[in-house]
């Protein structure tokens, strides 16, 4: 097909920006570049038809890391850089509070819950003795205790009669805070071109070409904002994370509202409304949930519905409404990858399954890489 001289010269041609992937960092790097650059021309290139990955798939948990994920950071890295990379989730997620507004997003802090099952009280206790620890390191960023214990009043079963809560932590609606920031960015002069797989790129010194399955384009700047689909294109420490999720049908007189993490952080769940979201279980086969195709499997999904009806909703009577999955983009470490590739290429990936939070942060720090 060949494209016409309106659709070349007002959709391809004389490009400032170009972003690839219309996720929360890639539209949010647009919409820094475009405060930066009011006169600039920028587009996005999008392989789906609506953002893809983890953006419009993921749990809608507004979070900064349960106690245990603390914990556990510790383990491989400093208590510096532990506190700094909870201090840019909480920043991120403010700085998306005030860019959309709750309201628009259904941002709802109804405080996060770390349950802990009854078969493995020594980790219930570590994490208890390290309460005052957490606290102290993250009382500069809040500026008051995040975590403290509670009674199970939820009557979850199969776990502790205690678990740990943190009233920071918060819930939205994923496909609202999405769509708030699409129309952001066409009130903006962002164009965005879904169903464009940009399969290659190359820095020619004073542009970017890039080739797409449908066509190429010249940019000025190219921006990565990629994530879990990043190593498609290029080569960084970071590797794809396919989460499953289920949602049930609305659940009559349902008593459980907030976000709560179970068992490490493997499984996570909360309410949407009258009904309950869970999602998790990449451990019981990581070599298979390393993968940038959707799907789900019976070993996972079966194993979410175990937990449903023996800890969350015992007794309860449900049904599951729908089941889908999400590609995340993990690594070796969990501080977002910030940085010129080269002269003209910047990247801005890794968020390391907590994008809601950093997401927004990771954005604006990608588009300040462009210094003209």
């Amino acid at each position: 097909m060949q494209y016409s001289y309106w659709e070349k010269s007002e959709w391809f041609s004389d490009i400032d920006y170009t972003i690839i992937g219309s996720g929360i960092t890639g539209l949010n790097c647009a919409l820094a570049l475009r405060k930066k650059y009011p006169e600039s021309r920028i587009r996005i290139l999008e392989r789906g038809t609506m953002p893809q990955g983890a953006s419009t798939k993921n749990a809608g948990f507004a979070s900064f890391g349960s106690i245990s994920e603390l914990l556990d950071d510790l383990n491989h890295t400093s208590e510096d850089d532990m506190v700094s990379l909870v201090e840019k989730r909480w920043n991120g997620l403010q700085m998306l509070r005030k860019n959309i507004g709750d309201k628009n997003m259904e941002y709802y802090q109804f405080g996060g819950q770390e349950v802990f099952p009854e078969d493995d009280p020594a980790f219930f206790e570590r994490c208890k003795d390290n309460l005052t620890r957490i606290n102290t390191m993250l009382r500069p960023v809040f500026g008051t205790d995040v975590y403290a214990l509670k009674d199970n009043i939820f009557g979850f079963e199969n776990t502790g009669k205690q678990y740990i809560f943190t009233p920071f932590e918060g819930q939205i609606n994923t496909g609202k805070m999405m769509q708030a920031l699409l129309r952001k960015c066409v009130e903006n002069d962002i164009l965005i071109l879904p169903c464009t797989e940009v399969e290659a790129f190359e820095d020619l010194g004073d542009s970017v070409q890039l080739q797409t399955r449908n066509f190429d384009l010249v940019t000025r700047k190219l921006f990565l904002a990629t994530n879990g689909f990043s190593s498609r294109l290029f080569k960084e420490d970071i590797v794809p994370a396919r989460a499953q999720v289920l949602i049930t049908s609305p659940i009559k007189n349902l008593h459980i509202k907030g976000t709560f993490h179970l068992d490490k952080g493997y499984y996570y769940f909360r309410n949407v409304g009258d009904r309950i979201l869970l999602g998790g279980g990449r451990n019981l086969d990581p070599d298979r949930e390393t993968t940038m195709e959707f799907g789900e499997t019976d070993r996972i999904q079966n194993r979410l519905d175990q937990l449903l009806k023996t800890v969350i909703l015992p007794g309860i009577p449900f049904e599951t409404a729908h089941r889908w999955s999400g590609i995340m983009g993990m690594g070796k470490q969990k501080i977002p990858i910030i940085r010129a590739l080269s002269d003209n290429v910047y990247c801005g990936i890794r968020l390391g399954g907590i994008g809601i939070s950093i997401g927004t942060w990771t954005g604006n720090q990608l588009a300040a890489l462009n210094r003209e």
